[in-house]
């Protein structure tokens, strides 16, 4: 490990709730000390015209996530699932658009 690295501050992951959105979207990453640090800097690089209501912070270190290259035998169970796809129900008129 060199110097740079080890000195360098924990990066972490910036997740913002739109004014007008119910989910929290990835906007960006950046380093801080500790997780306030990141919420405060995350405040304000990400939400300068005040469009966000909520801000997570994430270290990019507890984030664990399945691989593109995987997809294929991490979601082959779910096709045995018929419920999850519920095809096969006639929906009556009256309820609408579902």
């Amino acid at each position: 490990m060199s110097n740079d690295s080890k000195n360098e501050l924990p990066l972490y992951e910036v997740f913002i709730r739109s004014k007008n959105g119910l989910d929290h979207k990835h906007v960006g990453s950046l380093h801080a000390a500790d997780a306030e640090m990141a919420l405060t800097n995350a405040r304000d690089v990400y939400t300068r015209r005040s469009e966000g209501v909520s801000i997570w912070v994430v270290k990019t270190t507890d984030i664990t996530a399945s691989s593109p290259d995987d997809k294929g035998s991490f979601y082959e169970p779910n096709d045995d699932k018929m419920y999850r796809h519920p095809t096969f129900y006639e929906i009556p008129e009256e309820v609408g658009h579902m």
